[in-house]
């Protein structure tokens, strides 16, 4: 193939895809924008579940949609630093204040786990300004655990 067929094919190549670019364009224009509806929420939940190594928070309206998340990694902490209290009020503090923006007044607290920031983290959601109704502990608790190891023969 001599070089002026290949210009001539590149070229060809470059206009396609300018026209296919341009078709592209012209639709998302002629789309409608959708308008941001700005929710607003007055009674909701947080779920903070708090283990050895980690915090994690999940704010919800009162049909279970999630509004907001932290956790005590988000908010920066790694390793060992995940698991103090310190780091899950951080966490908790900035899960709220998304919500609290949205006209969060009520709330219930579910607590799971066995970690150190489950009173910190409480305290923080307290502290943001919203009334705190209810406050339940939903670890969970075996009825008869597992079972046992096989007697010891000797």
């Amino acid at each position: 193939m001599s070089r002026k067929k290949r210009l001539q094919k590149k070229a060809e190549k470059g206009k396609k895809a300018e026209v296919k670019q341009q078709a592209i364009a012209a639709k998302a224009a002629a789309k409608p924008k959708k308008k941001r509806v700005k929710r607003t929420v007055l009674e909701g939940r947080a779920y903070i579940k708090s283990t050895f190594n980690n915090t994690l928070i999940t704010i919800t309206d009162s049909a279970g949609a999630v509004l907001s998340t932290g956790s005590a990694g988000q908010q920066g902490f790694r390793g060992s630093k995940k698991s103090t209290s310190f780091a899950s009020s951080k966490a908790a503090s900035a899960a709220i204040n998304r919500v609290v923006g949205m006209g969060l007044q009520k709330i219930q607290i579910f607590v799971q786990g066995v970690g150190t920031g489950r009173d910190a983290a409480i305290r923080s959601i307290a502290q943001a300004g919203v009334e705190v109704t209810t406050i339940k502990d939903v670890t969970p608790i075996p009825h008869n655990g597992p079972r046992p190891r096989k007697a010891r023969r000797v």
